[in-house]
């Protein structure tokens, strides 16, 4: 049984998590870490606390789905006691993927933008795609609710990485995240990003390969936050037992 800690318990995805792991017979809810006063009852022999070394201390792998800031304190503070990380907060930016690499090589860190099988399949069928139909214009909309605070998302990003990859490109040196005015016609290497934000969605990516005559679009929706939640809960069961380095979800699905 895999006791799990979850930083950012205040959180949308930290409350899935927890509400989630009352039905996973391989993993259980051992510590729960929050700034902020939880609206809901942790099970009673749930340690719930402020403070990383109570955290670490009383679980085998510590999942966490926060903001950049909490992300960057979590792994500063790992690397002077490591434990297993699942990291699913995105926005790191690239000082934040240097602490990764960096954190990585004392502890097993499993990142990823997006934890869903789905998306996972999605990022293999995009660069399949892209190297096949490397004529075609791509361009990847991403859709999510009104209080997502990064863009674009990370889970879109990645996406552009896989699709500038199969082409030879690197996705900065073509990335356009938005059109206005005359901006010309587009060029032949561009791969824009483009990001919606209302209501409630809970995710959406659609990666379209466009040519003279026909284009193909290539679409994941997440219809509950479950998914992504299910998916962190596998991926923590899989990390606690690997070396130290630096993981994706591709690694904990076997793709």
């Amino acid at each position: 049984m895999v006791k799990i800690g979850i930083h950012g318990a205040s959180g949308k995805m930290g409350r899935m998590i927890i509400e989630c792991l009352k039905n996973e017979p391989n993993a259980k809810l051992s510590a729960a870490y929050t700034i902020e006063p939880l609206d809901f009852a942790l099970p009673q022999d749930v340690i719930l606390t402020d403070k990383f070394d109570e955290l670490f201390a009383n679980c085998d792998v510590v999942i966490d789905f926060t903001i950049k800031d909490g992300a960057i304190n979590l792994l500063n503070y790992a690397r002077t006691d490591p434990k297993p990380l699942v990291i699913g907060t995105t926005g790191l930016g690239e000082d934040g993927a240097n602490l990764l690499k960096l954190a990585s090589a004392a502890m097993p860190i499993l990142y990823a933008t997006n934890m869903s099988l789905g998306v996972a399949v999605l990022n293999r069928l995009a660069a399949l795609a892209s190297k096949a139909l490397r004529e075609f214009d791509a361009e990847i909309v991403e859709q999510h609710h009104r209080h997502k605070k990064d863009a674009p998302s990370g889970t879109a990003l990645t996406l552009g990485e896989r699709v500038a990859a199969a082409r030879g490109l690197n996705l900065k040196d073509v990335l356009v995240t938005g059109r206005d005015g005359m901006v010309g016609a587009r060029s032949k290497d561009e791969i824009a990003i483009l990001a919606v934000r209302g209501g409630d969605v809970v995710g959406r990516h659609t990666v379209g390969f466009y040519n003279e005559g026909e284009f193909i679009e290539l679409n994941h929706t997440a219809t509950s936050r479950a998914t992504f939640a299910k998916g962190a809960i596998k991926a923590a069961i899989w990390v606690a037992g690997r070396e130290s380095g630096l993981y994706g979800i591709d690694d904990c699905l076997g793709l």
